[in-house]
């Protein structure tokens, strides 16, 4: 798909491919239901809701400052200081890579991909592949610090190392999938002038949503940080179901759903003692052997899940560590930045988009990162 084709696919409302995905997880978990049944109350159990009403209250948040036309004004701005798409490019990844080991990668993608969405709504951009370039970014970029993204922090806290011991362990594999990050931008997108669409009339700015927005953004953080989240979402909910309920009707409850739905699914397959059985068999303790078992099981349960799993089974917390930060990459499944990225660029096309180029990515970066670690 050239940049031209990919700047002209219109975006769609049902997000990235759609809603396929959420029927596929659907079927998976009736399945489960009849393989192994259980109680209503374990079903929930098996959902991470510290995350998921995370993202419900980022989500709101988000919607929030779309709707304030803040984005609008701060894309036109972008627009007129940015001579060609590749500039554009390369500052919107180096941006997501550098937001995300500070801020998250979830939280760097809230902020990026719509702002990337309403750049495309007023140029012709190849918006497709900028939001898959932004998703390797954060799946890189937050590989840097324990804080940057759940597996980290997990694996931090197991391994007992300081906060720079841990950059410095991972400093060398960031380093190699931010180069071939920079490679594949200057690659994929070309050195071509932006050119505008047609102007059509652009809400003015709400200075009170907006105003309101950020506060709200704020104090929820502040509250993930204190546990508190059940207060924090009824404040977020509260405000803008008083304030401004059309914000709270953008919000893309599928994609709630499908990480619920992701949690259900891939802890149960986890559990499953086929698995167990395989994973004892594998002489995967440590090494290069550690590393690929990191890779291939986040292509089929996620990352984070895949640290937690194999965490009982890897005593090598560096090639663990790196092996489920570049199983980022690959399968869409392979993180959940990978959806909340297509998801709300909300594209047509996103996931063949997204595994033309990040199959490639990952094939390349296990690569280099796995000569890097013999060497």
């Amino acid at each position: 798909m050239s940049a031209a084709e990919t700047s002209a696919s219109p975006p769609s409302e049902q997000g990235g491919g759609g809603n396929g995905l959420l029927w596929v997880l659907v079927a998976v978990a009736v399945l489960f239901a009849f393989l192994r049944p259980r109680a209503p109350m374990d079903w929930l159990k098996l959902v991470d809701w510290q995350t998921v009403g995370a993202l419900a209250g980022l989500l709101a948040i988000t919607q929030g400052v779309e709707k304030s036309g803040m984005l609008q004004a701060t894309a036109q701005r972008l627009l007129a200081r940015t001579t060609n798409q590749r500039s554009l490019a390369l500052l919107l990844t180096a941006s997501a890579a550098l937001l995300s080991a500070l801020v998250t990668n979830d939280v760097s993608l809230f902020l990026l991909v719509p702002l990337t969405r309403v750049l495309a709504s007023q140029a012709h951009l190849p918006l497709a592949r900028l939001v898959v370039l932004e998703a390797l970014a954060v799946n890189a970029g937050s590989a840097l610090t324990p804080i940057g993204n759940p597996q980290n922090l997990y694996l931090w806290h197991r391994s007992g190392e300081g906060f720079f011991a841990f950059m410095g362990m991972m400093g060398p594999t960031v380093a190699v999938m931010l180069f071939w990050l920079f490679v594949a931008t200057w690659l994929l997108v070309p050195r071509t002038p932006i050119a505008l669409k047609p102007e059509t009339e652009a809400a003015p700015v709400q200075p009170r949503m907006l105003a309101l927005a950020g506060v709200l953004f704020i104090g929820f953080v502040i509250a993930l940080d204190r546990h508190w989240l059940l207060a924090g979402l009824g404040v977020v909910f509260g405000v803008f179901l008083v304030s401004y309920p059309r914000v709270l009707r953008g919000i893309d409850w599928a994609l709630l759903a499908i990480i619920a739905l992701m949690f259900v699914d891939l802890r149960q397959l986890a559990e499953l003692p086929a698995i167990a059985a395989l994973l004892g068999q594998w002489p995967i303790a440590e090494g290069w052997r550690a590393y690929l078992a990191a890779i291939v099981t986040s292509q089929f349960i996620s990352n984070v899940p895949a640290a937690i799993l194999l965490d009982r089974y890897v005593h090598d917390l560096p090639a663990l560590a790196a092996g489920v930060s570049v199983g980022g990459f690959g399968c869409v499944l392979g993180s959940l930045a990978n959806l909340i990225a297509l998801r709300l660029a909300k594209l047509p096309n996103g996931l063949r988009e997204f595994h033309r180029i990040s199959i490639p990515f990952l094939i390349v970066c296990a690569a280099s990162a796995l000569l890097l670690r013999l060497g």
